[in-house]
């Protein structure tokens, strides 16, 4: 039995979207975690090894981080057709958006809220106009990051944009795109779940 632990209004809310979209079959277990603003705490009953959410449990498996957990389980459920699977079209750019999601992405959003910046910095990660330049450039060509198609890399990527709408640059096509991710029926759901939670 797959177990997701999860905290409301938290990284791990786009984890429980991806299971929904998926129809897959796994437990959702709730926990508490340290918040930004310096509420909440630890949870015992949470396997992660720094007790942070998502945290996904298959057997004696378990899976920290979401572009791994997405990736994870769009491999276990390629039914949804979320995700290509190893030998399909696709599948380098599918785990390039995954991977520069987790290694700049989000570093650059969270240096950009926190207006934090440095030249050793910049130099690795580039900046957010960066970043937001690589989105352009492909959702300027096609609706979703992966072509004509809706997919995990689309949920995860578009994420901090429903979060932190400030942060939603100006641009048209980028635009479009989480406009588009936000309409989705199950991120609706979430969305809607984690207001009342809150």
């Amino acid at each position: 039995m797959l177990t997701l632990y999860h905290s409301p209004n938290s990284r791990s809310s786009a984890i429980v979207t991806l299971i929904e979209e998926l129809g897959a079959d796994v437990e959702v277990k709730e926990v508490t975690v340290r918040r930004q603003d310096g509420s909440g705490g630890p949870d015992a009953s949470n396997p992660h090894p720094e007790k942070k959410v998502p945290y996904l449990v298959d057997g004696t498996e378990g899976i920290r981080e979401r572009g791994a957990i997405m990736l994870y389980l769009t491999d276990k459920f390629p039914e949804a057709g979320l995700g290509p699977i190893e030998g399909q079209p696709g599948r380098g750019e599918y785990l390039s958006w995954l991977f520069y999601y987790q290694g700049v992405m989000e570093p650059v959003i969270i240096l950009k809220f926190a207006q934090f910046t440095h030249p050793a910095v910049e130099a690795s990660l580039r900046d957010f106009d960066t970043m937001v330049a690589r989105l352009a450039e492909t959702l300027e060509k096609q609706p979703y990051l992966l072509g004509e198609t809706y997919s995990a890399v689309d949920l995860l990527c578009s994420g901090p944009f429903l979060w932190l709408p400030d942060m939603l640059p100006d641009n048209e096509a980028i635009r479009d795109w989480v406009k588009r991710c936000s309409e989705r029926p199950a991120t609706v759901r979430t969305l809607e779940r984690e207001r009342q939670a809150a």
